[in-house]
C-alpha cells in the first residue's frame, strides 16, 4: 500500500522487520516446546533466547539462495553458536509462515476491530443528536416518506456493530496456527510440540493441515474486510448524495484553507467520501482474489504466496485507512436542517399519498377507487406544480369521504416519526445517551 494510504500502527504489522520478528517469535516457542518435551537440552535455550535476525546476513543469503525462509535461517544461525542446530528443527518453511501471518493478522484484526468500535460510537452519537430531525427518505433516488437522520444514522450504527461481529469472528478464524511438518502428518514434530508452541503464540491450533494452513480461512478474513468496505462505501455514497448542490442536506467538514479545485475556487467536494469508495474498491478485488487462492494444488503449491504478500497486508492497511478518514468525516460532518426541510416540502404534499389513500380506504373505498383518487391528485402536483392538500380539497371524490379537518389531521409529519425513539431503543443507538 502507498505511504498516503497507510497509517503508521498498522504499517508497522506489516513491515519486513515485524514480520521476520513474529517468525523468530514462533522459532522460539518451537524450541521451548521441543525443550519441554526433553529433545532440545533446556541449558540450550538461553542462547536461542538471545538470537535476533542479522538482516545483512539474510540478504546476502537470500541472493545466493532465493529463498525468503533459508535466509532468515542463516540470519538467526549467524548470531548464536551451535545451539543454532536447534533452530527450525523438524518445521517446514510454512509451519514459521503460517503461523506468523496468523500473528500478524491477530494483531491488524484489533486494529480494525477498534477502528470499527471508533465509528459505531461516533455514529451512534449522531443518531441520538438527530432522531427527531425530520429529512426526505428516497427510494429510487425519488422522494418517498419522510423519515429522519438520526434514524439513518442508526441503521448506519447497527450495520457497524454487525461488522464488529464479522471482524471478531474472521480474527477467530486465522487465529490458529501449524506445526506440523511438510505434508500435515506430523512426522517431524509431534501434535504436543505443535499444541504448547500454539498455546505460547495465543494461537489455537489448525486441527488439521497440509503444508499450509488452509486458505479458506484467509478468504473469510479477506471478505469480511470487503463486506466491512461495502458498509462504508454505501456510508460514503450517501454522504456524497447529500452533499450534491441542489440536494446540499449534509456535507463534508471542509477546513479553512481548504481547496477543492484547482480551476474553480468555489468549490467544496466530498473528496474524502469518494476516496473511501475507490479504497473498497481495490479492497473488493483483494477478496475475490483471496477466494481464487483457496484452491491449491494438492497439500499445497505457491501460487497463493505472491497474491498474498499483497492483498493481505492492503487490504488491512486500506480499511484500517478508511474507518479513520470516514469517522473523521462523520464526527465532523455539518448537517443543514433546515435545507433537509425545504426538500420535505419541495412536491407540496405528495409524501402524504399513501396516509391519504389509507385513510380513503378505511372510509370504505376499495384499494383500487382509493388508489386512483390519490394518484389522480398527486399526478397534478408533478404536472402542473399545484399543492396536493388543495387539490385533495377541491376533489368532490375525496370531500364525500373525508373533511376539511379530516383532510388536515392527515398532513401531520409526527406520523412519520412517532416510533423513532422505539426504533433507536430496539437497536442499542440509545445505549448510555
Amino acid at each position: 500500500m502507498i505511504e498516503r494510504y497507510s497509517r503508521p500502527a498498522m504499517k508497522a504489522i506489516w513491515t519486513d522487520q515485524n514480520k521476520f520478528e513474529k517468525w523468530l517469535d514462533v522459532e522460539k516457542a518451537v524450541c521451548r516446546a521441543w525443550a519441554d518435551e526433553g529433545v532440545i537440552p533446556k541449558e540450550a535455550l538461553p542462547e536461542i533466547e538471545k538470537s535476533y535476525v542479522d538482516f545483512e546476513v539474510m540478504d546476502k543469503a537470500f541472493q545466493r539462495t532465493r529463498h525468503d525462509v533459508t535466509a532468515f535461517l542463516e540470519g538467526v544461525s549467524s548470531t548464536i553458536g551451535p545451539e543454532s542446530r536447534f533452530i527450525h528443527l523438524g518445521l517446514t518453511s510454512n509451519d514459521v509462515w503460517d503461523t506468523s501471518t496468523s500473528l500478524q493478522l491477530v494483531e491488524a484484526s484489533g486494529l480494525l476491530i477498534d477502528g470499527a468500535n471508533a465509528l459505531v460510537e461516533v455514529l451512534s452519537q449522531k443518531a441520538f443528536e438527530y432522531k427527531d430531525t425530520l429529512m426526505m427518505g428516497r427510494t429510487h433516488g425519488v422522494h418517498a416518506e419522510p423519515t429522519t437522520f438520526g434514524l439513518k444514522m442508526a441503521m448506519w450504527t447497527d450495520e457497524m456493530k454487525r461488522n464488529v461481529a464479522r471482524l471478531e469472528q474472521a480474527r477467530s478464524i486465522v487465529s490458529v496456527g501449524k506445526i506440523s511438518g511438510a505434508v500435515g502428518t506430523h512426522a517431524t514434530v509431534p501434535p504436543s510440540v505443535e499444541t504448547a508452541t500454539c498455546e505460547h503464540l495465543g494461537l489455537d491450533v489448525a486441527p488439521v493441515s497440509t503444508q499450509i494452513i488452509q486458505r479458506d480461512r484467509h478468504a473469510e478474513f479477506v471478505t469480511t474486510i470487503a463486506i466491512v468496505a461495502a458498509s462504508l462505501e454505501k456510508f460514503a455514497t450517501e454522504i456524497r448524495h447529500l452533499q450534491r448542490t441542489e440536494v446540499r442536506e449534509a456535507e463534508e467538514p471542509f477546513s479553512e484553507g481548504q481547496t477543492g479545485s484547482s480551476a474553480m475556487p468555489h468549490k467544496r467536494n466530498p473528496e474524502l467520501s469518494e476516496r473511501v469508495c475507490g479504497l473498497a474498491r481495490l479492497i473488493r478485488g483483494h477478496a475475490v482474489t483471496s477466494l481464487e487462492n483457496v484452491a491449491l494444488w494438492h497439500e499445497r503449491d505457491i501460487s497463493h504466496s505472491s497474491a498474498e504478500r499483497l492483498v493481505l497486508p492492503d487490504s488491512c492497511l486500506a480499511l484500517d485507512y478508511i474507518l479513520a478518514i470516514f469517522t473523521e468525516v462523520m464526527s465532523d460532518l455539518r448537517v443543514y436542517p433546515e435545507r433537509m426541510m425545504h426538500n420535505v416540502e419541495m412536491t407540496k404534499g405528495l409524501v402524504f399519498s399513501q396516509r391519504v389513500m389509507l385513510s380513503l380506504i378505511e372510509k370504505g373505498l376499495s384499494r383500487d377507487d382509493a388508489y386512483k383518487i390519490t394518484q389522480n391528485n398527486a399526478m397534478q402536483v408533478w404536472d402542473s406544480d399545484k399543492n396536493f392538500r388543495e387539490l385533495l380539497q377541491d376533489d368532490s371524490e375525496v370531500a364525500k369521504h373525508l373533511s376539511s379537518q379530516e383532510l388536515a389531521d392527515l398532513f401531520d409529519y409526527g406520523y412519520y416519526t412517532r416510533y423513532v425513539d422505539e426504533i433507536l431503543e430496539r437497536s442499542g443507538a440509545l445505549a448510555d445517551r
